[in-house]
């Protein structure tokens, strides 16, 4: 399997989850720490960054109520999920990477599950922390010390020789795989169509940046997903500030391929190049199937 994303995580509100509870660095494959970026009101990440009242977030509510369902409509959603699969494991059945756990090397640990939490970056540790509060007797709970220690590192002291064979094991139960379902939308998912929305972008740009917010994590930083928004929109408008919706996605994807490079001058990013960026040049803005993109030189088709 070929893992690229690494992710970190919060706690609700949604539109605020991203730095909630880890400030202005989510310790994300790419995410730097650095001045927070501006924020499209309340999909600010947190109050230190500029978060809005209650009011204003009650008027984006409002907005985005309005809106057609885009990337969150079920269909779209499903194929979000098998497009973000196919590059971070080579496979259209994300539902079949629920028990996937290896360390590949990257200095972040075990990556694991559905949309590769680590435990390296935080994510790993607050989903087995969360799960067990409602699961308390799960195979899992018992590494929790040691998932403490560890966070932060890429060593597996304490979780070796048992975590990845007892993770596999809980995958296989519903409740497990429900929480992770969970704590990728409230984290991930939720907040970047969020946003996308209140920056005008359709269920292409909404896709964009869910692949971003998975793939270099929900920091602030220069290389951290809203760090890479800030940096987009100084150099292009968004829809919603009056710019071209595919002028800006194709600064944003230059963007996200800079800070790809920035730590791998060899990486791969056909994840972007010979995807994503296929799709805007093809004005696929609704993400409409027939899809037909390539991601390490495999093909990959939805009808």
């Amino acid at each position: 399997m070929k893992r690229a994303g690494c992710l970190f995580l919060a706690v609700a509100p949604v539109a605020t989850a991203a730095v909630f509870l880890f400030g202005t660095d989510s310790g994300s494959e790419d995410s730097q720490d650095g001045k927070g970026p501006r924020f499209s009101a309340s999909a600010s990440p947190g109050k230190g960054a500029g978060a809005s009242s209650a009011s204003e977030r009650a008027k984006e509510d409002r907005l985005i109520a309005k809106l057609p369902p885009g990337l969150a409509a079920p269909e779209k959603k499903e194929l979000a999920q098998q497009i973000v699969a196919s590059a971070e494991n080579s496979t259209l059945d994300w539902r079949g990477q629920y028990d996937y756990i290896e360390d590949i090397g990257d200095g972040r640990g075990y990556t694991a599950g559905i949309i590769g939490f680590t435990t390296g970056t935080h994510d790993l540790l607050t989903l087995v922390e969360r799960y067990t509060k409602s699961h308390p007797d799960n195979g899992l709970a018992r590494y929790l010390p040691a998932l403490r220690k560890v966070d932060g590192t890429g060593s597996h002291k304490g979780l070796d020789p048992g975590f990845t064979e007892d993770w596999v094991q809980e995958a296989q139960k519903d409740e497990f795989r429900e929480a992770q379902d969970t704590h990728r939308d409230e984290i991930y998912f939720e907040p970047a169509v969020r946003l996308a929305k209140l920056d005008g972008l359709g269920t292409l740009g909404q896709f964009i940046y869910y692949d971003a917010m998975v793939l270099h994590g929900p920091g602030t930083g220069p290389r951290g997903f809203y760090g890479l928004r800030e940096a987009a929109m100084a150099e292009a408008d968004t829809p919603a500030e009056g710019g071209k919706e595919k002028a800006y996605l194709d600064i944003f994807l230059d963007v996200r391929r800079k800070a790809m490079k920035h730590e791998k001058p060899d990486r791969d990013t056909s994840r972007i190049d010979t995807a994503q960026r296929r799709f805007l040049y093809n004005a696929n803005f609704e993400l409409d199937t027939p899809l037909v993109w390539q991601v390490y030189g495999e093909t990959f088709r939805v009808p």
